[in-house]
């Protein structure tokens, strides 16, 4: 898949590099607990199993990059490096109660050939995309499509929780959790709220990995008409939920906008 596609900045005729050819995009902290005052090393990855890597594109293609605490959202963009080192950054965990880490990224232009644009829509689940190009006669042809990333992550910083992590950042789209998984017991469910542009999103494909052993999700559900969606989170080990939404664009480079967006947590002794 990386061969044949284009990636393109948004309003740009510049080629950059392709992503990896699994979707899935997370923020991966060395670990997602830490004490007051630890710095946390964190590495922006992309794709699955064997298919794993570091992102790697410009800083600036991050537009947003924050810490959200009980005490508000501070900006860490200042900290990022994506194209050196080992990692991407470190964050100073300064404050107790779970951090909320936020990161959006500016569009870019993605084309396939129409077998495997086809074969993306099926297996992310973007059935709308699908009935759109059978609806225009586009099944066929290539596919083009902007697509931006968005993810969360939750690190828990000392002793006690924070509700915090319950609510919207005021991402394009987002999971937000209707508990602080942190404070979750064994067998109690971890719901969760898909958002659209700020409104509950029906009919989203929401996956369930297990970071440790990603080779393919181990749980899939769609959300609801209450953008709502519930899994059962084994309380030990790595986790990511993600979820993709496309629509068709007028912009006449492409055919649709893509939001991929996730939410990573885990747990680094088991409960």
């Amino acid at each position: 898949m990386r061969a044949v596609m284009i990636l393109i900045a948004a309003l740009s005729t510049a080629p950059v590099a392709a992503p990896a050819a699994a979707h899935d995009f997370w923020i991966q902290p060395d670990r997602f607990s830490a004490s007051v005052g630890e710095a946390m090393p964190f590495t922006l990855l992309v794709g699955h199993g064997t298919a794993r890597q570091r992102w790697g594109v410009p800083n600036d293609r991050v537009v947003r990059f924050a810490d959200i605490t009980a005490a508000g959202s501070t900006d860490r963009r200042g900290v990022l490096h994506t194209e050196t080192g080992d990692n991407d950054g470190s964050l100073p965990m300064t404050a107790p109660g779970t951090h909320m880490i936020v990161m959006e990224s500016g569009p870019a232009l993605s084309e396939l050939p129409a077998i495997r644009f086809n074969d993306y829509l099926k297996v992310e689940g973007l059935a709308t995309a699908i009935a759109e190009r059978a609806r225009t006669g586009k099944t066929g042809a290539a596919g083009r499509e902007f697509y931006s990333r968005r993810a969360k992550t939750l690190i828990q910083v000392g002793a006690g929780t924070t509700a915090q992590v319950t609510r919207p950042t005021g991402l394009k789209l987002e999971i937000v959790p209707q508990r602080n998984p942190y404070d979750l017991k064994p067998g109690e469910a971890l719901p969760v709220t898909i958002l659209y542009d700020g409104r509950p999103l029906s009919g989203a494909t929401v996956k369930l990995n297990n970071l440790d052993f990603d080779a393919r999700p181990i749980e899939e559900k769609l959300s609801n008409a209450a953008g709502q969606a519930s899994f059962r989170v084994p309380l030990r080990g790595h986790w990511q939920l993600n979820v993709i939404w496309t629509r068709p664009t007028s912009n006449p480079k492409a055919d649709f906008e893509t939001v991929f967006s996730s939410l990573s947590f885990g747990f680094d002794k088991p409960r």
